[in-house]
């Protein structure tokens, strides 16, 4: 463990957010930084903690002076060489993110949504009908990661060979957010074969016609962005767009397991599945934290965080501050859970959440035809990513309706 300077003035914890005890239940450490104060200065890391939503949110939106090209997570690159070539759409700001950023805006506009909604929800009714075959599975094995891996890549163009190669990929990327824990280096004996996998996938030869990968080729060619930033891009679309979709939906299976009440009103209310999404998205955060760096003196509540400093945003804290929420470690259909932070905000809020929500709603309103109510089979277990929170398992069992 280093030991920092401690800044004057600000509460510090010595805690480890990245501690296998905390990701596997972060709210007791979550409260306690939001109680401490605005900003707390995490010690064994040297870093500034936001929990609270007003701060995370602020944060969040505020590009200008806490920038993401120095890196999302704890790595500063300025001073460090990224594992890979940085994110054309997390890790860069203004100006250099705005085109890949407007392209994929574009693409994934909910016209485009509209039209893969038919065969989406067709796939997911299909799917139940597989699942429900049995009475007991795992959700998360069986529906949170199969309809995602089943749907996703088509619609980015990829071939149906190798697409199991996204999850491990994608779990080493949010990994690699965190500290060089055991984590990281679990990941590390696969990270070049993978790394070439998902590269290959992002060449225009690989990718079929009409889909978004190759529409991303298609604006390189009408100059909207380079031909070097277009397989970025793509990679950009395959690293973000599964693993978080299918944490997000483990949660909301999670969710409904757990409080049989909020399914029947789902049940009675299928237009409810969007809104339910969100809310387990709020409740749970998939995406716990998310780093930025300050450019130049930044005054956080009352903090001045000195330039080039790391600020660790605490966005599963923001969505269950009581300063903002009633109840926030309910599960509740009622409230509105549109201003969680899950997707993040601002210019780098998650440019692939409506793909999400119309990939929840299929599975959420098929499972609602047929299922009367959830329940868990077995105890659930935790898979422990250094910035997603996320379920490696959820024994099921399932009454027909």
């Amino acid at each position: 463990m280093i030991v920092h300077d401690v800044p004057v003035g600000i509460p510090v914890s010595d805690a480890d957010p990245f501690a296998d005890d905390v990701l596997e239940e972060p709210a007791p450490l979550q409260a306690e930084l939001r109680d401490a104060g605005p900003v707390v200065f995490l010690r064994r890391y040297g870093v500034y903690g936001l929990a609270r939503y007003e701060e995370v949110h602020a944060a969040l939106t505020d590009w200008q002076r806490l920038q993401s090209g120095a890196g999302v997570g704890l790595s500063n690159f300025r001073y460090e060489r990224p594992w890979r070539p940085p994110s054309l759409l997390l890790e860069a700001d203004p100006p250099r993110h705005d085109a890949p950023r407007a392209v994929l805006s574009r693409i994934l506009v909910p016209r485009a949504l509209r039209r893969l909604r038919e065969a989406w929800f067709a796939d997911a009714e299909a799917l139940v009908d597989e699942v429900l075959a049995e009475r007991e599975f795992d959700a998360v094995e069986r529906i949170a990661r199969a309809f995602p891996l089943r749907v996703f890549p088509d619609a980015v163009g990829l071939g149906p060979d190798g697409r199991e190669n996204l999850l491990p990929y994608g779990d080493h990327a949010f990994n690699a957010f965190g500290p060089p824990n055991h984590l990281v280096e679990k990941g590390e004996p696969r990270v070049a074969e993978l790394s070439a996998w998902v590269n290959a996938q992002c060449a225009r030869e690989r990718l079929a016609p009409g889909g978004f990968g190759a529409r991303i080729w298609e604006a390189a060619d009408k100059g909207d962005i380079t031909h070097e930033q277009a397989p970025l891009v793509v990679r950009s679309l395959l690293t973000a767009g599964v693993d978080t979709t299918v944490h997000g939906l483990g949660a909301v299976l999670y969710a409904f397991a757990a409080d049989p009440g909020q399914w029947r009103r789902l049940r009675e209310d299928p237009s409810l599945a969007r809104v339910a999404f969100d809310e387990a998205v709020r409740w749970q955060s998939p995406v716990q934290t998310f780093f930025r760096t300050a450019v130049g003196e930044v005054e956080i509540g009352g903090t001045v965080i000195p330039d080039g400093a790391k600020v660790l945003m605490f966005l599963g804290a923001a969505n269950r501050d009581p300063r903002r929420w009633e109840d926030p470690d309910v599960f509740d259909l009622s409230r509105d859970p549109s201003a969680h932070v899950g997707f993040g905000m601002g210019v780098h809020q998650c440019v692939g959440q409506h793909v999400a929500r119309l990939e929840a709603e299929a599975v959420l309103t098929a499972l609602a035809r047929r299922v009367e109510r959830f329940e868990l089979a077995g105890p659930p277990r935790r898979h422990l990513n250094n910035t997603l929170r996320a379920w490696e398992s959820l024994p099921m069992r399932v009454h027909p309706a």
